[in-house]
């Protein structure tokens, strides 16, 4: 018997105080995940929107964050 692992990509985003949250890849979207929150913002149907909708989950008037996939 064999095991198969899946790993599903992940993206940091990085804002000027550091890590401020992340996106991960799976079936069924894009997973936004806040720094520090116990549960996620929600899945996303595309990259682009989880990134907005991830910005949109930073403080008001933040910079867009840096996205780097691990």
């Amino acid at each position: 018997m064999s095991i198969t692992e899946t790993h599903h990509p992940l993206w940091v985003a990085y804002g000027t105080q550091g890590v401020v949250g992340s996106i991960r890849k799976s079936d069924d979207g894009y997973t936004v995940t806040m720094a520090g929150a116990d549960a996620s913002a929600g899945t996303y149907p595309s990259m682009e929107i989880a990134k907005s909708a991830l910005h949109a989950h930073m403080t008001p008037g933040s910079d867009w964050p840096e996205f780097r996939e691990h």
